[in-house]
């Protein structure tokens, strides 16, 4: 064989791949969105467990990091629950007030400080995304999405 069968048959290969990989996007489902920025932030993967009717509150999870001033989490709000809280550690009960360092990797879970939705109005199916709002004192209002990707008692890492 010549090397201009070789070539052109090399070429006709990677068409196919990639034509095979084109016409599998249209078949996947779309990528969540698990970074969410403002000026002087990001919010990395907000996550909660599935609920179940009935539950009244739900935790939820994330990474607040890429800090590049001195910050607050002063709010957050949902159209999932009737109100919001800071849980865990060094919490103080009704308050959201959160201290974020410069420089710091705040990191949000149900084992230490963490986010709590109260007065839930729908159960949080697993495998579905929901709206949170976090208002930050200086960076302003950052639009998230919740993702349920853990079941009741699945471990968390």
């Amino acid at each position: 064989m010549d090397a201009t069968f070789l070539s052109l048959r090399a070429s006709r290969r990677q068409l196919l791949r990639a034509a095979g990989a084109l016409g599998l996007v249209s078949v996947l489902p779309a990528a969540r969105a698990c970074e969410f920025f403002c000026s002087s932030l990001r919010v990395y993967k907000p996550y909660a467990r599935e609920t179940l009717a009935g539950d009244s509150s739900v935790i939820v999870g994330m990474t607040l990091d890429e800090v590049v001033q001195d910050d607050r989490l002063i709010g957050v709000t949902s159209p999932l629950a009737s109100s919001a809280e800071i849980g865990g550690m060094g919490a103080r009960p009704g308050a959201i007030d959160l201290p974020i360092r410069r420089g710091q990797v705040l990191v949000l879970h149900e084992d230490t400080t963490y986010i709590r939705l109260l007065g839930l109005k729908q159960p949080l199916g697993l495998g579905r995304e929901y709206p949170l709002t976090l208002h930050f004192e200086k960076a302003g209002v950052v639009d998230a999405d919740i993702d349920v990707s853990y079941t009741r008692n699945q471990s968390i890492k």
